[in-house]
């Protein structure tokens, strides 16, 4: 324990969420809920306005919906969030030396290493600087906590969400800790804290009055012991700017359960290859390959194959994912696949039946391998399509250009229009995008309908939240203007799409919804790994929270309920 408060954990407020309202005027004091929108997608984010109907992180889309029917419903953009998180670290960075990034909205800073801060004034002042210079830098807020030791730091933390900013003075951790629930210590979870709630303990004094000896008869020695140095305050780990990384993996969960075997073996061949483009990306190589398989019943299977060496080669890693794959039985359907690498090195080692079996292909006119874009419910899909959002797909036949490519589009992702300028997609459907034109810092923007392969709108890159005004010469139509283009509807109903992305198409912010019956939206996938769709090889790139089914801590495909 230091004798000053200067570590600080920051954690930025339903990040995904609070970027895309600053995005998006018309959504702000609106709920919004990000995540993958299939029927097994999940929640990443919701909104403060959205936890008020009971949404949260982790939760089934589906009783999301339930629960919040008229909420904004909108598919994660990582790339967007990234850009958010690298202006933040930066300001992290400046502080000092050792910060260590948990996601892309959370980290800790030692004040200390950096000559931020000495004592309690210094650090204070440290603290308050930094929140206004997220907001001045992002437009968004974070929440920080200040205090001897990290395990404190993250407490204070979220104790002074949303907005603001606490401090645990050295001495009185005890006090402040002795009344909170056990969950809040790191390293007790769900099974943890209902076997110290059965044994009579559900707060941090009762686990200081239980004594080490009981905890550690209850828990065994490592757990005990570290649970009851927690619930005295104790905390001696240092801040670590890097961290080894362990293993990288991508997972796909499906709208609806695999049975044919050729289609699973086709699923784990590009979750292989998706995962070699990250172990790339990360600048590593491994030699463990590890196949995961949840059935029907929710039962999980692993299988691993350990190679001579490590590998980078996609060939090396899809072939020993097929192979594992033969020893799973896949009867009555498989609802999540996820193929990962582990064992990474700095070096690789190749393998040279794998490049001559690669050479064979290549000469029989096999197709190189490439990295595709991933499975059904859109996992890590922001990388692989444009910035905007839209998709080309190949319809049957169109391999002598006889059919026109179907342009498919995100709802929440950017565009651009050449009359009306930049907007976002809020839903798609009978050959029909509807686009909300507005952008930071404008008055909410009106709706706009037009045809999907209209050419005069097209995909974009995110504008930044700050410093954007409304261009210059470019028109934001306020409400009741009518200049219609030729696809463009001013006036009247819109067509009912079938991906809507918010349910309310109104020019700004309205009254908040009332909770009120849904329609049944499906199963969801609990909120398991399985939802992330693989791990990103470096904390600061990874998404702390949840994600739907299916992809790099990714999204679901556009929504496939009517309003």
């Amino acid at each position: 324990m230091r004798p000053a408060p200067t570590i600080l954990h920051l954690d930025m407020d339903a990040f995904y969420a609070a970027a895309e309202q600053a995005a998006k005027p018309s959504l702000r004091g609106k709920p919004v809920i990000v995540g993958g929108l299939g029927p097994r997608g999940v929640v990443a984010t919701a909104s403060y306005e959205a936890r008020r109907f009971g949404a949260h992180s982790a939760m089934p889309m589906a009783q999301a919906r339930r629960l919040a029917p008229n909420a904004a419903y909108l598919v994660p953009r990582f790339s967007f969030y990234r850009a958010i998180s690298d202006q933040v670290m930066e300001l992290l960075r400046s502080l000092s030396p050792l910060v260590e990034p948990l996601s892309l909205d959370e980290a800790f800073v030692d004040l200390e290493a950096g000559g931020a801060a000495h004592d309690l004034p210094s650090a204070l002042a440290a603290g308050e600087r930094l929140r206004v210079d997220i907001r001045a830098v992002t437009g968004l807020t974070g929440s920080v906590g200040l205090a001897g030791s990290k395990m404190l730091a993250k407490i204070a933390s979220e104790q002074a969400k949303p907005d603001g900013l606490v401090m645990m003075e050295p001495g009185a951790e005890r006090e402040l800790l002795g009344p909170l629930s056990v969950r809040i210590l790191p390293g007790v979870g769900p099974a943890t804290g209902e076997h110290l709630r059965r044994a009579g303990m559900t707060t941090c004094a009762d686990l200081a009055e239980a004594g080490e000896d009981e905890l550690v008869r209850l828990l065994g020695r490592a757990h005990g012991t570290s649970l009851y140095r927690m619930a005295l305050g104790h905390d001696e780990r240092p801040v670590v700017a890097e961290r080894d990384t362990k293993s990288v993996s991508v997972e796909d969960t499906f709208d609806v359960d695999l049975h044919d075997r050729v289609r699973i073996r086709t699923e784990v061949e590009r979750l292989a290859l998706r995962c070699v483009a990250r172990l790339r990306e990360s600048g590593h190589s491994g030699r463990t390959i590890v196949l995961k398989v949840r059935r029907y019943d929710f039962s999980t299977l692993t299988r691993s194959e350990t190679l001579r060496g490590p590998t980078d080669d996609a060939s090396v890693v899809r072939e020993a994912a097929a192979r594992l794959l033969e020893s799973v039985d896949t009867t009555g359907g498989v609802r999540l696949l996820g193929v990962g690498v582990s064992g990474l090195a700095d070096y690789t080692q190749e393998d040279l039946f794998a490049q001559a079996s690669a050479a064979a292909e290549a000469a029989a006119g096999a197709p190189a391998a490439v990295f595709p874009a991933p499975g059904p419910d859109g996992a890590g899909e922001q990388d692989a399509r444009p910035a905007g959002g839209a998709r080309e797909t190949d319809a049957a036949g169109e391999a002598e250009g006889d059919v026109p490519a179907v342009r498919e589009w995100t709802p929440g992702h950017d565009v651009r229009h050449d009359l009306y300028g930049a907007g976002w997609v809020q839903g798609s459907g009978v050959g029909r995008v509807t686009v909300r034109f507005e952008r930071p810092g404008s008055p909410p923007g009106r709706v706009r309908t037009f045809r999907v392969d209209d050419p005069d709108l097209m995909p974009s890159d995110p504008l930044p939240l700050v410093g954007v005004g409304v261009r210059a010469g470019a028109e934001v139509p306020e409400p009741g203007a009518g200049a219609a283009g030729e696809a463009g509807t001013d006036a009247g109903p819109l067509p009912v799409p079938e991906s809507a992305a918010v349910a309310d198409a109104g020019p700004g912010p309205g009254p908040e919804p009332e909770p009120g019956p849904a329609p049944d939206a499906g199963g969801a996938d609990g909120p398991g790994g399985a939802g992330r769709g693989g791990q990103s090889s470096s904390p600061a790139s990874r998404p702390k929270e949840r994600s739907s089914g299916g992809g790099a801590g990714a999204s679901g495909d556009a929504e496939s309920s009517r309003p």
